[in-house]
């Protein structure tokens, strides 16, 4: 099975490789999505599950990832399946937003991210689809995608706390 690579994973800090039509049409990335969401489906620290998870977290480096919402206590996002994905669309209005990630645990951050997005992507059949998003749905794509392009929240991060200070925070 699958398994979450370490922080330090060169797939993490690499952009990834466009996904091919031999690729999806040979299984290959049917193969690699049912592996990420065995992967997202094993993620529970301290009580937070995973919501989507990217290929570079599984040390594979190609421009896949995937939403599939593992909470019970929220309304449920949309699962879905995003193959060479784009941003096509970002509001101009920003805000700063709350982060964790399941490649770098204990810490989380301050990220600004536009309040909506327009996504463009293949499913994982080839089809091509475009989506809008906007709250948490935009910001969980912006993630995401950002891990094609070897980025880590902390990277861009206004502001990094471990757990250990973010729960004396939420005590005062």
């Amino acid at each position: 099975m699958a398994k979450l690579v370490p922080e330090n994973h060169p797939a993490l800090h690499t952009i990834a490789e466009e996904v091919t039509e031999e690729e999806i049409a040979n299984g290959t990335i049917a193969k690699l999505v049912k592996d990420m969401k065995a992967a997202l489906k094993t993620y529970d620290v301290d009580g937070y599950t995973a919501v989507a998870i990217a290929a570079p977290q599984i040390g594979v480096s190609k421009r896949v990832f995937i939403v599939e919402d593992q909470s019970n206590d929220r309304d449920s996002l949309p699962s879905f399946v995003a193959i060479n994905p784009r941003i096509t669309k970002t509001s101009r209005r920003t805000h700063l937003v709350g982060e964790g990630c399941l490649s770098v645990p204990d810490r989380y951050g301050q990220v600004r991210r536009h309040k909506n997005v327009t996504l463009r992507a293949l499913d994982e059949t080839g089809t091509e689809y475009e989506r809008g998003a906007g709250g948490l749905l935009a910001q969980i794509i912006q993630h995401e995608n950002d891990h094609l392009d070897g980025i880590l929240f902390v990277d861009i991060a206004e502001e990094v706390f471990t757990k250990a200070e973010l729960d004396a925070r939420n005590q005062t």
